[in-house]
């Protein structure tokens, strides 16, 4: 056991070398996991949208993202990393041009956060496995960043880096909710953290916020009707009934954090200091007009590297036309004129909604 006690320390130490302001130890046992059971729950009552992903399967039937032991069946504790990435610049809900887009604060930088964590992920890696190979054993570990079939928030909470909020993301009590995960599966059984206690409160900022009402009870998020999935998983149509509620976000939403009190505290949510999470000037609030003129080639130009490329070029000027819509200013008529008589049916028919919301010229 003190063997495990310095393996565990030396994997903490390394991630603060390596730049992660938040490290722990998880256990993976379903026991001690009670969240992985409301996952499946969530899937099954079909919340998860056309997230297809979400509900993949073991051989036995069993989803996958139930158990770290899927993915790995060797695994016996877990390693969990956080990242704070909040930025200089105000909060969604106090940016009120009408004839600017909103794109996720998590999306500003020069980086993917996959590329920017996985490498610091490695580095931690390499130090659990140099610690055990002193004391003579031997261990196999396995990173993700939000690419294997693992619920980073369950295990973030069970290591001690937050808790999880009524909006069901992770908050830390000093660094708010600013966070990418990031987990190191190991084969060695280290000493584990406290769960984090719930310091949510009474507190229903984020509940009543919402404006699609997507956070259906504490804790629970219906992905079919929020903002983040409609404009970034959903591929198509957007449901009309839900389209004014979207507001003028082209990628993701962070309404929920914005609101939240512990990313509002003084002192709480420091600003990033890293340079590859610095806030781009083509992408923090960008002009709707700008993006509903831009070419294929120029949006992969722009958003290179850029997790707004998951939501696809015609997903993009699909959101933005929506955007456009809710903007309330005819003289985004002409733009959407261009882009209803397009090639592209999905983008052409949000237009033709936009073009009609904002009324005749």
């Amino acid at each position: 056991m003190a063997f495990a006690e310095e393996i565990a320390q030396a994997a903490k130490l390394a991630a603060t070398e390596a730049g992660f302001d938040l490290a722990g130890i998880a256990p993976v046992r379903q026991q001690d996991l009670p969240e992985l059971s409301a996952f499946v729950e969530w899937v099954d009552a079909g919340r998860a949208g056309e997230m297809k992903y979400l509900e993949s399967r073991t051989e036995s039937g069993d989803l996958r993202r139930a158990s770290a032991t899927n993915a790995a069946p060797w695994v016996r504790s877990m390693v969990v990393c956080a990242l704070n990435y909040s930025a200089d610049k105000p909060y969604s809900v106090d940016a009120h041009d009408p004839r600017r887009g909103w794109i996720s604060r998590y999306a500003w930088g020069s980086k993917d956060y996959h590329d920017a964590l996985l490498p610091r992920l490695r580095q931690v890696e390499a130090a659990i496995q140099q610690s055990a190979g002193e004391r003579g054993m031997t261990v196999e570990t396995r990173s993700y960043v939000d690419t294997g079939p693992i619920l980073e928030r369950v295990y973030a909470k069970h290591a001690g880096i937050g808790w999880i909020g009524k909006n069901t993301c992770i908050i830390h009590q000093k660094l708010g909710s600013w966070l990418f995960l990031g987990v190191i599966l190991t084969s060695l059984e280290l000493p584990s953290a406290a769960a984090s206690p719930d310091r949510c409160g009474s507190c229903t900022r984020c509940i009543d916020a919402c404006p699609t009402q997507a956070i259906v009870a504490p804790g629970k998020l219906d992905a079919r009707l929020c903002i983040a999935y409609l404009t970034i998983e959903k591929r198509g149509t957007v449901p009309e009934e839900l389209r004014t509620g979207i507001g003028r976000h082209i990628f993701g939403c962070d309404i929920c954090q914005d609101v939240c009190p512990w990313n509002n505290k003084a002192g709480n949510a420091p600003p990033t200091s890293l340079p590859e999470f610095q806030p781009q000037d083509q992408i923090y609030h960008p002009e709707l007009r700008r993006l509903a003129q831009m070419d294929e080639e120029t949006y992969r130009r722009v958003f290179r590297g850029s997790p707004v490329k998951r939501a696809k070029y015609s997903g993009l000027k699909r959101n933005v036309a929506i955007a456009m819509g809710n903007s309330g200013l005819q003289e985004f008529i002409p733009d959407l004129e261009k882009m209803a008589s397009g090639p592209d049916a999905s983008v052409a028919g949000h237009a033709e909604w936009a073009i009609k919301k904002l009324g005749p010229k």
